[in-house]
């Protein structure tokens, strides 16, 4: 089994290492039934899936195909576009340059991006033709409001009123009035996406060379980029959409339009992303290298927003997504995670305070401190949250925590 090794560990009392988790041979074999088992049903094509603790990978296996048409058996090295799992790498950045000294969590974005300057909050919207009213809003929208999803903006897919506006005006999501007053409401958004910008604002230069300098190399990620090469091609995953019950493929291009995007558009392996869940239960270190401080990892995964809720995202287009997510009017949010408040449903789930996120194309991680294991879990199906999908990551969840020891 593929191991990643980390140079220290803590000491305990009396300077031995402290018990890490491990699962035994009986719980991986569990595991790979019940991914064969999804994958012979039909209720996937493939899946990739990868859990570790802060030293080493506990299981990582792979089933299924890449591609229904093709055939293609899948691998542990598959590549998948891991969408909005980009979001919490721009969080580690962003945090990076507050470190730094280089921006501030309260530091209004209009003192980067000119843009967010004198922003207009909508009063009233009428949703029988889309007219709406605007007021000046009070506040500015802040840093740590685009990393919390508190800034006002959202996604046309998951915000109906987004949706019908843009429609209207054919206009960013980005660049539309906000729904509400910055830091009063949660709303999944583009904010990331904003926050990409800030980045190459202060870094005079373009956020992929960014990432890979700052973040990818040190971490020593092999298949983590906006696009995926030549020779690397035959290793990326398609893409299906179900629809009436059945899949097909959709189009499979070897990078998405347009600029990186702070919000989205990178490819990954499991065995990458592992690696950058592994700096997070090592403090923010990997390999003798700090990315960021203990302080900073620690900020990102608490609560930042108060008593405000995550609420549940109804959908607009329930070919691309369904509603979503699961702890919706309980969870909370950190800088670019939810945060888990209860597991008392299911103890064999995640704990309180383990923290998740995920991709459009039903690609899922979560990082639970408490047992000190990260999971990913991969598959390349729409919509995000589909039945099928969700089913089996919740299975491999509750697999895991039955058989951690």
């Amino acid at each position: 089994m593929h191991t990643l090794s980390l140079r220290s560990l803590k000491k305990g009392p009396l300077g031995e290492s402290p018990r890490l988790p491990t699962l035994s041979a009986k719980a991986v074999s569990e595991i790979d039934a019940l991914l064969q088992e999804a994958v012979r049903q039909g209720t996937v094509p493939g899946v990739v899936a990868i859990v570790t603790n802060k030293d080493r990978v506990l299981y990582h296996g792979a089933f299924g195909l890449m591609d229904t048409g093709k055939r293609k058996p899948m691998q542990k090295d598959s590549i998948f576009r891991i969408a909005s799992m980009t979001k919490p790498v721009t969080s580690v950045a962003i945090m990076m340059l507050k470190e730094q000294g280089k921006l501030g969590l309260d530091d209004p974005v209009s003192k980067y991006l000119p843009a967010f300057q004198n922003r207009e909050v909508i009063s009233s919207f009428n949703p029988a033709d889309a007219t709406y009213k605007t007021k000046k809003a009070a506040n500015e929208v802040l840093i740590r409001h685009l990393l919390t999803n508190t800034s006002g903006l959202a996604y046309a897919f998951s915000n109906d009123t987004v949706n019908r506006l843009q429609e209207k005006t054919q206009v960013e999501a980005e660049d539309l009035p906000l729904l509400y007053e910055p830091g009063t409401r949660w709303t999944y958004s583009g904010s990331t996406r904003v926050l990409g910008l800030v980045i190459e604002k202060i870094t005079g230069g373009g956020l992929e060379k960014f990432f890979e300098q700052r973040i990818f190399s040190p971490l020593e990620l092999e298949d983590t980029a906006y696009s995926v090469p030549a020779e690397k091609a035959g290793r990326t995953v398609t893409i299906h959409q179900r629809g009436k019950g059945k899949l097909m493929e959709l189009p499979n291009p070897e990078r998405l339009e347009g600029p990186a995007r702070g919000d989205g558009g990178l490819f990954s392996t499991a065995s990458d992303y592992a690696k950058f869940l592994q700096m997070f239960l090592n403090d923010g270190q990997w390999r003798g290298a700090t990315l960021v401080h203990k302080e900073s990892i620690e900020a990102m995964t608490r609560n930042q927003i108060g008593n405000v809720i995550v609420d549940t995202q109804q959908t607009t287009n329930p070919l691309r997504s369904l509603n979503f997510p699961f702890g919706a009017g309980q969870d909370k949010f950190g800088f670019g995670f939810q945060i888990t408040a209860s597991n008392k449903d299911n103890p064999n789930l995640r704990s309180p305070g383990s923290y998740t996120w995920a991709g459009i194309n039903n690609t899922h991680f979560w990082v639970d401190p408490k047992r000190q294991i990260a999971a990913v879990i991969l598959m390349q199906i729409l919509p995000f949250y589909d039945d099928g999908c969700m089913k089996v990551y919740r299975d491999f969840e509750a697999a895991i925590g039955r058989n951690l020891r």
